[in-house]
């Protein structure tokens, strides 16, 4: 970050973003204390074997006090009550973000219980994996990623400016977003997706079948259906309105293409791969 390091940052949850990030920080000298919180104590101990904190608090209130800047890496349905807990800590000086990956939510909780100018700004960065646990951290995380930050009316400028640099500083690209147009975007291209990989993996091992019979593609495919229950169990429920509009236009998909295998119409399966094909190309180029 420009300027002097941080004095203090705590991070309210040291699983594998929260202890990245933390490693992240201390490589990179952005902060001289770095203070987690969370409910594992066997998680808490991780962390600071591996250098990602520097101590821990009992609370995320206690934590916040003292400091500059807080990110909450919990999963999504927990970061309301932190913020509730955080908010009225009087401390004037102290900035907050998230890394949740749903948003509408928890940026509507937080301009109706914040005072604005508001010093919560929500990010998402876009990094993790399907392993989860401090153990699993790293100091490279975020280099080369994208974290979205929130853009709405009532931000603290400071404090925004303060997010953004966090997350400039530890590799990311910054790209503003909307919460309400970040959760019917990233249903579709981070949540379905999920949604898909597990539903696929299960329904292969109903089969029956084994490694012996398991591609490159079952494994592109589902390897993400390998993360942490938890952290998508609340995805989906911080998600549902775009999630369940999602899952309704595959059904469409998959509809029309049963009836193309019942025709079958050589000549509109092909289209219907070549529009996915074109799709991923618009997407991912």
């Amino acid at each position: 970050m420009n300027g002097p390091p941080l004095d203090r940052v705590a991070i309210v949850g040291v699983g594998l973003l929260g202890a990245s990030l933390g490693l992240a920080l201390k490589a990179r000298g952005l902060a001289k204390q770095v203070v987690g919180v969370g409910r594992r104590k066997v998680s808490l101990d991780t962390a600071l074997e591996l250098g990602a904190i520097d101590a821990t608090a009992p609370t995320a209130a206690e934590a916040a006090a003292g400091a500059d800047l807080l990110v909450v890496a919990t999963p999504a349905a927990l970061v309301t009550a932190i913020l509730d807990e955080v908010r009225s800590v009087g401390n004037p000086r102290l900035v907050v973000t998230d890394v949740a990956s749903t948003k509408a939510a928890i940026c509507r909780h937080a301009a109706t219980t914040w005072t604005a100018p508001r010093r919560f700004v929500g990010s998402h960065p876009m990094a993790g994996g399907e392993k989860f646990g401090p153990e699993h951290g790293r100091p490279d995380l975020y280099e080369g990623t994208v974290c979205l930050v929130e853009e709405s009316a009532g931000l603290d400028a400071d404090a925004r400016a303060v997010v953004c640099r966090l997350w400039e500083s530890v590799g990311a690209r910054v790209v503003s977003v909307r919460p309400e147009e970040h959760d019917p975007i990233l249903a579709r291209t981070s949540h379905l997706p999920h949604v898909v990989a597990s539903a696929v993996a299960a329904l292969a091992a109903e089969s029956g079948a084994s490694q012996l019979f398991v591609g490159n593609g079952f494994r592109d495919l589902t390897r993400i259906a390998d993360s942490r229950p938890e952290v998508w169990r609340d995805i989906c429920l911080t998600n549902r309105t775009a999630l369940l509009q999602s899952l309704a236009g595959l059904d469409a998909r998959l509809h029309e293409l049963a009836a193309i295998l019942v025709a079958g119409d050589a000549a509109r399966l092909d289209a219907f791969f070549e529009e996915g094909r074109e799709g991923r190309r618009k997407v991912i180029e």
